[in-house]
């Protein structure tokens, strides 16, 4: 197997890499600090669509991490460029919460119930039988169905939530439709990243903790692949997949010196 060539840029998962509930992990200030430092391109990625990149700066910010709001790519984001290249100036009926519908707008998308060209799903905490009842008939109706990740679940300090996936099941089982899902394990959504920062698949890496999205997107995009043990995927889970990572670490402690 032919050497791969030297890491010039990362792009790295957010929760379960960076921070867990709310809290960094031990060594993501450090690398964040010598990859600001380094001048090396670089993401802070996430599946969730819930908050801006501005909204997402700031959070971090109080945890004491410093991410440039240009450094941060959500599945939001993703979507959104996924639609303005498929359908310039389109129309759209919202399922989400100011990360999607802020980066649908700065495309120009109108958001609308009136014969919307795409459905468009993502993460909120207050999903609504009367909306899911509209996105049903609207994509019954014609309306394509897109949707920001799949991740069927979600954290949260009481446990796991029904996430975007969940509910885009419910959804197709209405209707009979899957959706086109733009984040991770999308390989699209690290491409478009990559492409934002200037950055080329063969001198690039991607750190994330869970192998079915992080690994598998990185895998899929080119990339080499760090899976950290600080998030969901256990040691003893990597041997139940049919690829592995380029290496498992211990934690993001461990890839400052990688830099």
């Amino acid at each position: 197997m032919a050497d791969r060539k030297p890491i010039e840029s990362w792009l790295t998962d957010m929760d379960g890499v960076l921070i867990h509930e709310g809290v960094p992990i031990p060594g993501a200030d450090a690398f964040l600090k010598k990859l600001r430092e380094s001048g090396k391109p670089f993401l802070v990625l996430t599946n969730n669509s819930i908050y801006t990149p501005r909204d997402l700066h700031a959070r971090l910010r109080r945890m004491g991490l410093d991410v440039p709001i240009d450094n941060i790519w959500t599945s939001a984001l993703a979507t959104a460029q996924f639609l303005d290249d498929q359908r310039p100036g389109g129309t759209a009926y919202v399922l989400g919460e100011a990360g999607l519908t802020t980066a649908l707008h700065d495309i120009g998308y109108v958001l609308t119930d009136h014969e919307p060209d795409y459905v468009v799903l993502g993460e909120t905490r207050t999903y609504s039988f009367e909306a899911m009842t509209k996105a049903v008939r609207l994509i019954n109706d014609g309306a394509r169905f897109i949707c920001t990740n799949p991740d069927e679940t979600g954290p949260s300090t009481e446990g796991p939530l029904p996430a975007t996936g969940a509910v885009a099941a419910l959804i197709t089982k209405a209707t009979g439709k899957q959706p086109y899902f733009a984040g991770k394990p999308n390989p699209l959504m690290m491409r478009t990243g990559l492409n934002t920062i200037g950055a080329h698949s063969e001198s690039s890496a991607m750190i994330g903790d869970r192998m079915d999205t992080d690994v598998l997107a990185g895998i899929e995009a080119g990339m080499q692949t760090f899976l950290v043990l600080t998030g969901l995927t256990r040691p003893e889970q990597v041997e139940d997949f049919p690829y592995r990572p380029s290496k498992v670490v211990d934690s993001i402690a461990d890839l400052v010196d990688r830099i």
